[in-house]
């Protein structure tokens, strides 16, 4: 199966956040949002926004249109992967015309740090049977796609019906070898980001937009 259109490719690398209405330009961060510059992670802060509030709810409505077409008749189950994709999923849900169910497990491949561990772990593991359901594996962001690859072997292993993966972001250097991501948002660059559910030790999920995070 073909991947969907992306929405558009996020290259405002440059963007600053000040020209942004209400963000600080010292910090980047919505004066509105609730983080001050002192609190969140001391070793860096949040700098460009790379996509809006409006650019965001433009693309999950058009992600929302594209799954209800292809799912007419079926009652998708949506599993989202806590924590960075609750905001993404619970938008994305709203979008979607049709009946849908829900589910969540949670994996670990970061803990605090801004860089992958390289080893996989579930966390919370799903309460639902899959087998027979119509799945749509709902993720913030595919970075390696070693997170990816391994949710989708384990979840094909529960014997749905089908598996599809809808993602808001993705690098625009991932290789997708045999991943199949029926349903993206956004290319990103390589660039850590925070924002719109996506942390850095537990920060700055709140934001309602996404932007690269700048370490000291």
């Amino acid at each position: 199966m073909e991947r969907n259109s992306i929405c558009s490719t996020a290259l405002r690398n440059q963007v600053s956040a000040a020209n942004l209405s209400g963000v600080s330009k010292s910090s980047g961060v919505s004066k509105s949002s609730g983080v001050s510059e002192s609190s969140g992670n001391n070793n860096g802060q949040p700098g460009p926004v790379l996509i809006t509030t409006d650019e965001l709810s433009t693309c999950i409505t058009t992600l929302g249109a594209s799954i209800t077409r292809d799912y007419h008749g079926r009652v998708p189950l949506l599993i989202g992967v806590l924590k960075g994709a609750f905001m993404f999923m619970a938008d994305l849900a709203r979008a979607v015309d049709l009946p849908v169910e829900f589910d969540f497990m949670a994996v670990s491949s970061y803990g605090s740090s801004t860089r992958t561990s390289g080893v996989v772990r579930i966390v919370k593991d799903l309460d639902l049977d899959l087998a027979d359901r119509h799945v749509i594996l709902v993720e913030d962001i595919v970075d390696s796609g070693l997170t990816l690859s391994y949710l989708h072997k384990n979840l094909l292993a529960r014997n749905p019906a089908s598996l599809e993966v809808c993602a808001l972001l993705v690098r625009q250097d991932f290789q997708q070898n045999d991943l199949h991501l029926r349903y993206v948002g956004f290319e990103i660059p390589p660039d850590f980001v925070v924002g719109f559910g996506l942390d850095v030790a537990e920060q700055y999920r709140q934001l309602p937009y996404i932007c690269q995070y700048e370490s000291d």
